[in-house]
């Protein structure tokens, strides 16, 4: 059969058609709408801000409080006795997570929207002054950057990282509430812009104070303190950056759920015992339950409050005796944490939005003022003042959270009297360093539960005296997380470097701001 050469023409041509019509629609019918390849900001904040907070509230209870000795441990005591291997987290986790802060800002930035930009900003400054302190030196410039090639991410010195944090800090600061969209999934302030500018702002003070025995503050402190409208800090409890836990799944505090043994693991430190009787300090009731041996319900006397010491081997731990007599020892004897944070299968007074988890409190920040004023860094305000604002304040949110959770016997104990502020050892008064000393002491109470930045600021600080407890595995209380395993095994070449620049991947090797 012979074709017609127009009619093989034409079949050509529809044939060119067709093909072009199927290449043009190929990207939009092949779209699966039910698994989308950009996610907008507001649905990635939500997951970003509970799974970090969540790690860092389990830093917390599970070495933070321990290692400051606001807690001990009396069973399975290896983190008591700093048998400390490869932290694998926060490390993964919080690099998944600034992984989509980045793609927020990229997202946000394509569309004007700068409140987004400054939010994953504060937060990605947050997360990686965080995990500096924890691990030193880290892949900071060429983090998360597989999508340019990069895949063996150079480690950047933590002076850089830490020049990056202020530099995301201070451009949030600028960004927040230039436009006008409003932020959705925002599950720590609800969208409120200035809140935010708060917390950054609040956060470079803190970032500042870490820094301060390896580069003068003075003039960036003094700027933000001297310039409220510009750089406006907390002001008050309200202000403060926490994550409220609510009754159900997935916003509820991961202790509430946990196993009344897994709770019961984690005790009333004999350190921290000993500082607030010491100091007739009502967080007592704050801070721990009586035993179940005082029979003394809700509140007891402070007698009916007793601690364990830290670092011991399992067995004395498990068998301690706060009397000295080994048939009133045990776990009976021995106070558990406090009911703020206790599990629903531990007591029927547990509550599950008692707790939240705590990034920076007001409290802190007032004493960052109060350090900063004595050391002449700023010239605003009295050392005096923020010092006293400071207590007033922690005392003051533990009553408010008591007051929260229908538990007014101890709500009642949590008042700040003059009496408290007139004893010699709280009373304002001194040389430089007893005041200096008086200020870490109660910024340490005041940081109970608060992440990792008990063990940080002690650190740097020195106060309060914390000394290895007598079955612990090394002399000196740990300065660092090791590096995940991992970072050996797939980046090797850089994990070499860093190692031979920062020192040795152990405990006992200190980060760079850690001079003393």
């Amino acid at each position: 059969m012979k074709f017609n050469s127009n009619y093989i023409a034409g079949l050509s041509l529809a044939a060119v058609f067709a093909l072009s019509s199927c290449d043009k629609d190929f990207e939009e019918i092949n779209m699966n709408p039910n698994s989308p390849e950009v996610v907008s900001s507001d649905l990635l904040l939500p997951n970003v801000m509970r799974s970090t907070t969540n790690e860092i509230a389990g830093n917390a209870w599970g070495i933070g409080n321990v290692v400051m000795q606001y807690s001990a441990k009396i069973q399975f005591t290896n983190e008591d006795r700093y048998n400390w291997g490869p932290e694998g987290d926060p490390y993964n986790n919080f690099y998944n997570s600034i992984r989509d802060l980045n793609n927020v800002i990229e997202i946000s930035g394509a569309a004007q929207q700068n409140n987004y930009v400054g939010i994953a900003k504060v937060m990605k400054a947050h997360l990686f002054s965080f995990m500096s302190d924890a691990y030193g030196d880290l892949p900071f410039s060429e983090a998360n950057r597989a999508k340019d090639g990069v895949n063996y991410p150079a480690f950047d010195t933590q002076e850089a990282i830490y020049a990056g944090i202020l530099k995301d800090l201070t451009e949030a600061n600028a960004l927040l509430g230039t436009t006008s969209e409003q932020v959705k999934g925002d599950i720590f302030f609800d969208g409120d812009i200035m809140r935010w500018k708060k917390f950054a702002n609040s956060l470079r003070l803190r970032v500042l104070m870490r820094l301060s025995d390896r580069q003068d503050p003075s003039a960036e402190m003094q700027a933000i303190i001297s310039n409220p409208s510009q750089s406006p800090i907390f002001t008050g409890n309200e202000d403060q950056a926490v994550l409220q836990y609510l009754g159900d799944v997935p916003n509820q505090h991961p202790l509430y759920t946990t196993r009344s043994g897994s709770f019961d693991e984690y005790r009333l430190s004999e350190n921290m015992e000993n500082k607030l009787k010491m100091l007739n300090d009502p967080r007592l009731y704050a801070y721990a339950q009586p035993t179940n041996a005082s029979g003394a319900g809700v509140v007891g006397t402070p007698n009916d409050y007793q601690g364990v010491p830290n670092g011991l081997a399992d067995e004395e731990a498990l068998q301690y005796s706060p009397s000295g007599d080994p048939a009133l020892g045990g776990s009976n004897h021995i106070s558990r944490i406090g009911l703020l944070w206790s599990c629903s299968a531990c007591t029927s007074l547990a509550n599950p939005t008692g707790y939240q988890a705590t990034l920076m409190s007001y409290a802190e920040l007032q004493f960052i003022l109060a350090e900063a004023r004595e050391r002449g860094f700023i010239s605003s305000g009295t050392a005096a003042d923020y010092y006293k604002n400071g207590i007033a304040a922690s005392m003051g949110y533990y009553k408010e959270r008591y007051e929260m959770v229908n538990l007014p016997q101890i709500a009642e104990k949590l008042i700040m009297t003059d009496a408290y502020f007139a004893q010699p050892e709280v009373a304002f008064t001194g040389t430089k360093d007893q005041k200096l000393a008086k200020i870490g002491t109660q910024k340490w109470l005041s940081l109970f539960f608060t992440g990792l930045e008990g063990w940080y600021d002690w650190r740097r600080t020195g106060y309060p005296n914390i000394k290895p407890g007598p079955a612990a595995f090394i002399n000196t209380v740990p300065v660092r997380y090791m590096y995940p395993s991992s970072i050996q095994a797939l980046n090797g070449e850089n994990y070499t470097q860093v190692i031979q620049r920062q020192g040795p991947d152990a405990i006992t090797t200190r980060v760079w701001w850690d001079v003393k």
